[in-house]
């Protein structure tokens, strides 16, 4: 009677288990380039840095990063910037954008973009953050305005996740990049923020520099300038 029961017992375990799987969450991607582009354009804009007499000091790309407007560029963009605007691949021109914080030596920026240019109730759209390590090897998209009117994405892999270049720790991405894309986003095959973009490397062909995510969010805590 008692094996009787034990076995009853373990064929009910057992129907338990096959009734209830292990559900797993979905995993976003991977993302080609013109998915990847879908999911990106609305949160990328192009960046102006105008001086106190109106005239134009640089432009570069910039990203957002949540729905209330705060966005990342690289600072060589913005550092000489009394104002700032965004123009938006929809031609939405947002005026106001402040600088928050900055590190001069890894190139990062944080700026925000008035609530008031959000354009909808539910705020900007924008590229959640990437938290894995990137490691060489991982697929990934660049995107940027070589021109006001002119938004481009290449691909690429990510050729070292680290390298120290003049004293700062940077990615290295065989995405192509080209003047104008510098502040804009480098994106994982998941369609995450996976670092920004902030120049070439002259020593290597088709070898760019991208800011680690890292030193952009700790700009948050540090307010460093």
């Amino acid at each position: 009677m008692r094996r009787f029961m034990l076995a009853s017992m373990a064929l009910l375990i057992t129907g338990c288990i096959l009734l209830y799987p292990k559900v797993e969450a979905d995993v976003p991607g991977p993302y080609n380039a013109e998915q990847t582009f879908e999911q990106a354009e609305d949160a990328v804009f192009y960046l102006r840095s105008l001086r106190t007499d109106g005239t134009v000091a640089a432009v570069g790309t910039g990203v957002v990063m949540d729905a209330k407007g705060k966005a990342a560029t690289a600072y060589h963009v913005v550092e000489n910037a009394a104002t700032m605007e965004a123009v938006f691949e929809d031609g939405r021109t947002v005026k106001g954008v402040k600088l928050l914080s900055y590190d001069k030596l890894t190139d990062a920026a944080l700026i925000e973009l008035p609530a008031s240019g959000a354009g909808s109730s539910a705020g900007y759209a924008y590229l959640p953050v990437r938290t894995d390590a990137l490691r060489p090897g991982v697929d990934v998209f660049a995107i940027g305005y070589p021109l006001k009117n002119t938004v481009i994405i290449t691909e690429g892999i990510v050729n070292n996740p680290s390298a120290e270049i003049n004293g700062r720790d940077r990615i290295l991405t065989s995405a192509e990049i080209v003047s104008g894309m510098s502040g804009g986003p480098l994106i994982d095959e998941k369609g995450q923020l996976a670092g920004i973009i902030s120049g070439s490397l002259r020593t290597m062909d088709n070898i760019h520099l991208v800011i680690d995510m890292e030193d952009v969010l700790s700009l948050q805590t540090s307010g460093k300038k």
